[in-house]
């Protein structure tokens, strides 16, 4: 008998990275990706690009090295809110709750079984624009930033685990995740997921650490729209010094236009040209890739990634170099 969708959790909220490079990264994410800053707390740095409705959508942390300080998830109500806190500390991994910080009232913190630390909220600020930055386009939050090729909304996040498959059930049957597209080995162990809870391809995706090293950061991803703005960012990011990893190309698994950069702080951050696919098929079947189909899979077009794609992750491992 099939189970009931457990349907808690909306979206992806915001994420936190850290940097040993604060001002480096944040000069980055608003300069290049013409994000702005709208708050300051501590060693912390708020952001948001320009159609996130939310007051924030990036914290970046003063650390001593590079990482993924947590990942939020907003519930769909106050009562999944609790449900998801109850399921999630019945499994075990709770943490408990915070306070809030800027941007959302109160939050449940968690992490996942390989270490990635998380928290679930309901309540959220929403983005006010001052007089001088409103638009009379009444559904974006604030006018087009006229810096840098701005980047138009948070997409998704990628991790690292050691073991793919135990992390994918966690967010599956704690969380309520569904797997849209999976990397099989030929032995059927999971390679590589991408899950999502909204109609995108993926909210967050896993990949297997190649050195097999827990709780790392893959990358943080953030959305154009148009192919074309890859290219635009492309020209700016070398004119302004930054070696692009790999892109612009288009990857098989989620059908998405994609570059890859790594930020001074050391985190490494996807831009995506358009949404790739999006699903609203409530029966939709994973999509498996195996075998022969793999060339495919991560190059549908486009130069190939370089193999520290596979293993560069934050925090740094001293023998993976970019």
């Amino acid at each position: 008998m099939t189970k009931e969708p457990i349907l808690d959790v909306a979206q992806l909220a915001h994420f936190e990275i850290y940097s040993p490079k604060l001002e480096e990264s944040v000069g980055f994410f608003k300069n290049i990706l013409g994000m702005d800053e709208v708050g300051r707390k501590g060693n912390s740095v708020y952001m948001r690009a320009y159609e996130d409705h939310y007051h924030n959508t990036l914290i970046i942390t003063e650390n001593d090295e590079a990482g993924l300080g947590h990942v939020a998830w907003r519930a769909t109500s106050p009562q999944a809110l609790e449900r998801r806190v109850a399921a999630i500390e019945k499994s075990g991994r709770g943490i408990g709750w915070i306070d809030g910080d800027i941007g959302h009232g109160r939050a449940y913190q968690f992490t996942t079984p390989d270490g990635h630390k998380m928290e679930i909220l309901w309540d959220v600020d929403y983005y006010e624009a001052p007089e001088d930055q409103k638009t009379p386009l009444l559904n974006r939050p604030q006018k087009r930033p006229s810096r840098g090729v701005p980047v138009r909304r948070l997409d998704h996040i990628n991790v690292l685990a050691s073991e793919t498959k135990k992390n994918v059930e966690f967010l599956e049957e704690v969380l309520g995740f569904k797997v849209r597209e999976r990397i099989l080995a030929d032995d059927n162990s999971d390679v590589a997921a991408w899950l999502s809870v909204s109609s995108l391809v993926h909210d967050i995706a896993l990949m297997t650490d190649a050195l097999g090293e827990s709780g790392r950061l893959h990358h943080i991803c953030y959305w154009y729209g148009f192919p074309q703005h890859l290219s635009d960012v492309a020209d700016l990011l070398i004119e302004s010094g930054y070696e692009i990893e790999a892109g612009p190309g288009k990857h098989g698994v989620t059908q998405a236009a994609f570059l890859y950069v790594v930020e001074p702080g050391g985190n490494r951050v996807e831009l995506f040209g358009d949404p790739g696919y999006q699903i609203f098929d409530p029966a939709w079947k994973t999509i498996e890739w195996k075998g022969k189909d793999l060339e495919k899979a991560i190059i549908w077009h486009g130069s190939n990634l370089p193999q520290e794609f596979f293993k560069y992750g934050t925090p740094v491992k001293s023998d993976v170099l970019v």
